[in-house]
């Protein structure tokens, strides 16, 4: 019997994670159910249910606990209150112990209660030993175990949200993007947009987001278009490539006194490329006169 898997996010733009479902087979997406994950228990939503999932490297998945109850629900909201005063006295602490250059996120308490994450950013992105303010918040809450976990530039600009780079009341980091997909400097290339870094870096000092949304598209475009500098043949003569348009499937060529032209793939072709035939020779007529004897002599001459 296959197992009944669905995917659960703990928040909501969060990363899903799967858990095998049996305990509660009458389970449907948007329906809340408790975990145990490896910050111990938490509540989380049903965001769809899962077929063929290819098993987990350790070969099975977590189980889910049970369904939330009302209670459970609220006493996530009463953890959530809890949370932003927890917030609000890690950041005393830290400065009272002058501790320089971090910044703390957002605090996150089990469904239980026993344990309180810090989630904490620093300049650079650099590690600082907060060993000493751990302590410091251990004492302050004897009954619960203290973590600080230090998180990326990216994942910071995620839970603050706010506004986009690109001017959008909202960063696509906080709207809809579950995971975070590499990024190169390629992808800003091979769409032809400035590398001036205000053009090209997010709220988070790191590469946009978007830069990966369109890049495929453009990468098989470019596929039929010849590269920069390449000499390529055209209506008006012989020319050398000087930029291209993917999106167009258009060709800039500059032509000797013609300068610079715009070409649609299918007006070039490449030098020593056959040309297309001319209607009238199609079907070239046969030869006639001097040439013709010619080669009739040099028959006989072999016979």
């Amino acid at each position: 019997m296959k197992p009944f898997v669905v995917g659960i996010r703990f928040q909501k733009t969060g990363k899903v994670y799967h858990f095998n479902a049996a305990k509660c087979p009458d389970i449907k997406v948007g329906d809340f159910v408790v975990v145990e994950t490896s910050r111990g228990q938490q509540l989380g939503e049903v965001i769809h249910l899962v077929e063929n999932l290819p098993r987990p490297r350790d070969g099975s998945w977590k189980p889910i606990l049970r369904r939330a109850t009302p209670r459970d629900l609220v006493l996530r909201q009463g953890w959530q209150r809890k949370e932003t005063k927890a917030i609000e006295t890690c950041s005393a602490k830290l400065a009272e112990l002058k501790i320089w250059g971090v910044k703390i996120i957002s605090a996150e308490y089990t469904l239980d209660g026993e344990q309180l994450t810090f989630l904490y950013g620093s300049e650079d992105d650099k590690n600082v030993d907060l060993n000493d303010l751990r302590v410091a918040m251990q004492h302050l809450y004897p009954s619960t175990k203290v973590i600080m976990h230090r998180i990326g530039p990216r994942d910071i600009a995620k839970r603050i949200g706010g506004l986009g780079a690109c001017g959008m009341e909202n960063r696509c980091c906080s709207r809809f993007l579950t995971e975070f997909n590499p990024i190169s400097i390629r992808m800003a290339k091979a769409q032809r947009v400035s590398l001036a870094p205000s053009e090209i870096t997010g709220m988070c000092g790191r590469l946009r987001c978007c830069l990966v949304y369109e890049y495929d598209q453009y990468v098989e475009a470019r596929k039929s278009l010849p590269r920069e500098k390449k000499i390529i043949q055209t209506p008006l003569g012989e020319g050398k490539v000087v930029n291209v348009n993917p999106l167009k499937q258009t060709v800039l060529v500059r032509v000797g006194e013609h300068g610079v032209k715009e070409f649609s793939i299918e007006e070039l072709q490449s030098p020593g490329e056959p040309q297309p035939p001319k209607p009238s020779e199609a079907h070239p007529e046969p030869q006639r006169g001097r040439s013709s004897h010619k080669r009739k002599g040099s028959r006989r001459r072999r016979r």
